[in-house]
Order: structure tokens, then sequence, then C-alpha cells
């Protein structure tokens, strides 16, 4: 418990005066669900500490280096499978390259994924019941967009099994776009 607790200090440190996308929600909030929604499901902790620091190299001052001297390699490793790898791409580069990606990345990099993923979808559903099509303006590509990428993540993370998460992911997803 003690590897969460720290992750979880580093990345309120690393998030913090950060809201969620078109919200007044702390940023934090958002990797704790993703680190709770990996301990619910049976997950160790280094799986669960990488899924609360899942966000702090792509969105924050830290790096891959800062994560790998705190928590190891093995932490570290999975933090850069769930970063895009170059933010001066064109959404569309960084999704199709994420969607490849997991096709093939290791399972704790796929549940940490599938995990985000599912936080995210499970966030705009809530926020869709409340505002209508008007969330998907807080996007930068819309509900179309949204579509294709959450429905290739489904398969992409199952391209090489099926686990608990991706269920819950898929029928979230199906939900969504009915």
């Amino acid at each position: 418990m003690e590897l969460i607790v720290k992750a979880l200090q580093v990345a309120s440190k690393a998030h913090r005066n950060q809201n969620r996308k078109g919200t007044d929600i702390p940023y934090i909030s958002h990797p704790a669900a993703v680190g709770m929604i990996l301990l619910k499901a049976g997950y160790g902790e280094a799986v669960v500490a990488a899924g609360i620091l899942h966000d702090t190299i792509e969105d924050t001052n830290l790096e891959l280096q800062d994560i790998k001297e705190e928590f190891g390699a093995e932490i570290a490793e999975i933090v850069a499978g769930c970063s895009e790898p170059n933010k001066e791409l064109s959404w569309e580069v960084r999704k199709e390259h994420t969607i490849d990606f997991l096709k093939t990345a290791s399972e704790e990099i796929r549940a940490v994924a599938c995990a985000d993923k599912l936080h995210n979808i499970r966030s705009i559903i809530k926020d869709y019941a409340a505002e209508g099509d008007a969330v998907w303006k807080r996007f930068n590509r819309g509900r179309e967009q949204q579509e294709w990428y959450y429905r290739n993540l489904v398969e992409s993370l199952g391209y090489t099994s099926n686990f608990e998460l991706l269920k819950e992911f898929q029928l979230e997803v199906q939900h969504l776009f009915k």
C-alpha cells in the first residue's frame, strides 16, 4: 500500500492546478479513479501505482526518468506505454498509434490503458446524461471521431486476450454509442 500512497502523492503534486477537460473537477480525481478501478479488478500494487501515474509524463512536468528513479523500471515502462509519444502530431495520428500499440502491448499496459479509458467513458456517459450533445464540444474531435476511437480501442485491447476490465469497457462503449 505504501507504493500506492506514494504514487497518489506524486500524481497529486504533479497534477495540481489542473482540472478535467471542460469541468472544474480537479484532475487528480481521474488518476485516483483509474487506480481504484485497477485495485478493484485485483491488480497488484505496481499496476495500481502505474495507473495513478499514467498521465504524469504526458500532462505534467515530470519526465519518464523521474518516474523510473522514484518507482522503478517496471512502473516507468507501464506509464510510458500509456503515454502518447508526441503531442505535436495530429489527433488522428496519435490515436491510430495508440490503437496499434495496444494490440500487442503487455498485459499490464493494456490493463492500465483500459482502466483509463473506462473511467473516461464513464465520465462522458455521466456528463452526457446531464448535458446531452453539448458534451462533445469539450473534445478536440466530436462524437463521430470519439466513437471511432473508443470502438477501435475495444477491438485493440481485445486483440490478444479478453479480460474482465475490457468486458466492462466494451459494455460502456456500447451504452454510450448505441
